[in-house]
């Protein structure tokens, strides 16, 4: 028990003596990873996010998930891929957040592949494009670590994601 509260006495300390810094600089680029929230199964995502301008971020992203149901007595295993592109605008300096927050809303646009093995030959493969929208935030306990929660829809992660965040 001592050694689990000096550890988090030490941590916590680190976190607050370290530099933080949220938004992404034109020309920085930094790694996302993590687990997404789905009524189909869980999706692990990984994505790299560049920055482009003052403020935006164009990034790329793929998903997996994968899950199980019975329907009518019948067994459904299935599993989804996704590929994802997205623009994103960080408000931190119109809000004059302080440096270790990133608060940030944009569009993505989605392609996903769903496969279901049954015996339905006519449902065991669908894909398609979709277009999404999200609102996200990330907090920097250093400047190159910190954690990350974005809510969305209509894109591979559908309803959310949390994870890390590394900034290269």
């Amino acid at each position: 028990m001592r050694k689990l509260f000096w550890s988090l006495f030490m941590l916590f300390g680190l976190a607050l003596t370290s530099q933080a810094q949220g938004t992404l600089r034109k020309g920085d680029t930094q790694l996302n990873a993590g687990l997404g929230l789905s009524g189909w199964g869980t999706p692990v995502y990984v994505g790299l996010d560049f920055g482009v301008g003052k403020n935006f971020t164009l990034g790329v992203e793929g998903s997996y998930r994968s899950y199980n149901q019975n329907y009518y007595g019948g067994k459904f295993s299935s599993s989804i891929i996704g590929l994802q592109g997205n623009g994103n605008y960080h408000f931190n300096d119109i809000l004059d957040m302080d440096d270790e927050w990133d608060l940030y809303a944009g569009l993505s646009l989605n392609y996903y592949i769903w496969q279901t093995d049954t015996a339905y030959k006519e449902y065991a493969r669908a894909s398609g494009l979709g277009l999404g929208a999200q609102v996200g935030a990330r907090y920097f306990f250093t400047k190159k670590f910190g954690l990350n929660l974005e809510l969305g829809g209509g894109n591979a992660t559908s309803g959310g994601k949390f994870g890390i965040t590394y900034k290269f």
